[in-house]
């Protein structure tokens, strides 16, 4: 396990750079997390949190105050030119079930997404960087304060315009369509209801204006092309009844579809927007987020450089994947396609995004079963709790099914779940050794081999 006394330094107090902190705290690692600006965001911007992000936040032990913070997405209540109105969804409510059992998106403004993860974490902020020196065995990294600090790693979690990357000299491959914007502007309002994300079409398959209820307040996120009117002006115009009271964050998007060429240079990483930016179709680049630094917080924690090779390895495909989808949902939103807005295609929920095939995913079996090597760990009722109670920290942590030799003493604690051997697709004796991460690491019928993952995975 981790061994370095210097710290990680993450730039970057998002959600990218929190959950990355968060992760390092509990595994026992120093870190110290700056963030430039002096104030932390305060508008709502990416708004949504999928099921496998919700999946994060339950092994962070942070869940409860997340379901208890947001609520589920509205219906969508379009009001049609001449007084007419159409309901419809982003996606259907699915039904929980004993592998997923939080299958739709949690809405929750990312101002408060950042606040509860930034409880209890030591934001330094007002502070960023300004250099970063390769230094034997890491990285010197000078502050605008003048305080020159030697890190083990440096971690960029800056956003799009990151600091990190630059200094780091790695490219951001992509595009920007300057004249694809969208006004977003958060307003409280008189005059209209709260159960529907109500939205009004301009001409032919246009968009004029949408007002979507955010939770745990009074405010709508107010999104609107680009025009010289102010928001309460831009109501006013679809809605002569609707008064808007208060405007508070607001903001431009440009069409923005960036990659980064490298996630690592030595030992500075970067994660979320630092990485990768996407439109905001389909709810995908914040999630994409965390969930880097879920990947990378365990791998740092064993100081193996083998180990925090894979980062890239696992993490740069899914990136580049996901920014096709969130693109492709942008174009067809761009184009006026009928179907613009609908948001059921199940890979956006990213349960099934998997790291097959990479170096850490040794699938040893003749015959896979359902759940194999690189694929996230689904959750399965127990005699006595269920899979997420046995996964739920920092550890990895051995399943074993139908497992009745006795098995050597480990370093990671080993639960028998035969009952969950449908959900997983087991057949006869197999055990699934899951990393920190909760993604099946190795799967066997031979203890010998999970004894060896363990040795090379630094666990």
């Amino acid at each position: 396990m981790f061994t370095e006394s210097r710290f990680t330094v993450i730039a970057g107090a998002g959600p990218t750079g929190l959950t990355l902190a968060r992760q390092l705290a509990r595994h026992g690692v120093p870190y110290r997390i700056v963030e430039k600006s002096a104030q932390p965001f305060d508008g709502s911007r990416g708004k949504g949190l999928q099921p496998r992000t919700l999946e994060v936040l339950d092994d962070l032990g942070l869940l409860d105050g997340f379901l208890a913070a947001g609520g589920p997405y509205p219906e969508l209540l379009a009001h049609l030119p001449g007084g007419g109105e159409h309901r419809f969804r982003l996606d259907e409510v699915h039904a929980p079930t004993p592998a997923v059992p939080w299958p739709n998106m949690l809405m929750l403004p990312q101002w408060r997404t950042g606040e509860l993860l930034a409880d209890g974490i030591p934001v330094e902020v007002g502070v960023g960087l300004t250099g970063i020196d390769p230094i034997d065995g890491g990285a010197r990294v000078t502050l605008d304060t003048g305080e020159a600090v030697d890190a083990a790693y440096v971690v960029g979690a800056d956003g799009g315009r990151s600091t990190v990357r630059k200094l780091a000299g790695i490219g951001f491959e992509g595009e920007t369509h300057e004249e694809e914007r969208l006004t977003i502007a958060d307003v409280r309002l008189t005059g209209l209801d709260r159960d529907h994300w109500h939205v009004w079409p301009g001409e032919g398959r246009a968009f004029r204006l949408g007002l979507c209820p955010l939770p745990g307040g009074d405010w709508f996120q107010l999104t609107a092309p680009p025009s010289a009117l102010s928001p309460a002006e831009l109501v006013a115009a679809v809605d002569p009844s609707i008064t808007v009271t208060a405007v508070g964050w607001t903001s431009e998007y440009r069409a923005n579809m960036r990659m980064a060429s490298r996630f690592r240079a030595g030992n500075v990483f970067l994660a979320g927007d630092a990485a990768h930016v996407h439109s905001p179709a389909g709810g995908q680049g914040l999630n994409t987020g965390i969930q880097d630094a879920y990947n990378l917080g365990w791998k740092i924690a064993t100081g193996s450089a083998a180990v925090l090779d894979t980062y890239e390895e696992e993490r740069l495909p899914v990136a580049a994947g996901v920014l096709g989808i969130s693109t492709r949902l942008h174009r067809r939103h761009a184009e006026g396609a009928d179907d613009a807005m609908r948001r059921d295609d199940p890979v956006l929920r990213q349960l099934s995004l998997n790291y097959r095939g990479a170096t850490l995913a040794d699938e040893r079996r003749p015959r896979p079963g359902t759940v194999q090597a690189g694929d996230r760990a689904p959750d399965a009722p127990l005699a006595a709790g269920r899979i997420f109670d046995r996964l739920r920290g920092p550890h990895a942590t051995l399943l074993a099914f139908d497992w009745e030799s006795p098995l050597p003493e480990l370093s990671v604690p080993v639960h028998h779940v035969s009952e969950a051997a449908g959900i997983y697709g087991t057949d006869g004796p197999t055990l699934l050794l899951i990393r920190p991460d909760n993604y099946v690491g190795c799967a066997t019928h031979d203890v010998r081999d999970v004894l060896g993952y363990l040795e090379r995975a630094g666990l």
